[in-house]
């Protein structure tokens, strides 16, 4: 069952991040943005002793930042930010 919950976590995630930030992303580069977000953002939001729970809205939220920090850094590595 927690398979099924990060993939739609992810896929809503990334799906909202690529709102965001204006980029035209699939379904499956939203859901893997989406779950390397949670990652990143349930890191950066330990650094400054953040928690947004552990429910859908705060997994949620949580993996949009972090899926919009990476697709920021990856377009500060390309030059396109």
């Amino acid at each position: 069952m927690a398979f099924i919950f990060w993939i739609i976590v992810g896929g809503i995630a990334g799906w909202i991040a690529e709102q965001i930030m204006k980029a035209n992303h699939g379904l499956l580069t939203n859901v893997i943005l989406g779950v390397l977000g949670a990652f990143v953002g349930g890191w950066l939001f330990g650094l400054i002793g953040g928690d947004l729970g552990d429910g859908w809205i705060g997994s949620i939220i949580t993996a949009t930042v972090g899926a919009v920090v990476l697709i920021y850094v990856y377009r500060l590595i390309r030059g396109e930010a």
